[in-house]
């Protein structure tokens, strides 16, 4: 199975949802004192993590082409890529908990695992054929070390 579906557009479609969950579903409304600015700081973390992935991929001169990992040239497996599998997905997760926190709704976090969902099945699993395919018994070592998100 190929991916089809770009994964920043499934986290943009989960945020819009959140966003309209939030507004049209208030039951689980919450505030607090400094609420954005935790929302501001949880994705500014998350684009830093997503850019420091994505200049490793480059530094490594490989694909960032999330619909082709077939054209993967060098399995990065340092710095971010030590601690997490899929650090891009990560970020784009953690970046919807920065949604969620911002819309200040519970029932909005419930649109996180949907995601995890979405990406575990349609985008992990085929990169993780692509890459088995590709580099064999060392792909197979690095995922046997180094969890899937965290």
């Amino acid at each position: 199975m190929q991916p089809r579906v770009p994964p920043p557009l499934v986290a943009l479609a989960i945020a819009v949802s959140m966003a309209l969950v939030a507004r049209y579903a208030p039951v689980g409304a919450f505030a607090f004192d400094a609420q954005r600015v935790l929302a501001i700081a949880v994705g500014v973390a998350a684009f830093a993590l997503m850019s420091l992935a994505a200049w490793q991929f480059a530094r490594a001169r490989t694909t960032v082409n999330p619909l082709h990992p077939e054209r993967s040239s060098a399995l990065v497996t340092s710095g971010v890529f030590a601690r997490s599998r899929n650090p891009m997905y990560l970020a784009m997760l953690v970046l919807l908990v920065a949604v969620g926190l911002w819309f200040g709704n519970l029932l909005a976090f419930a649109l996180c695992p949907l995601f995890v969902l979405w990406i575990n099945r349609f985008q992990i699993a085929p990169e993780e054929a692509a890459l088995t395919r590709l580099f064999g018994e060392l792909f197979i070592a690095y995922c046997s070390r180094v969890r899937r998100w965290i």
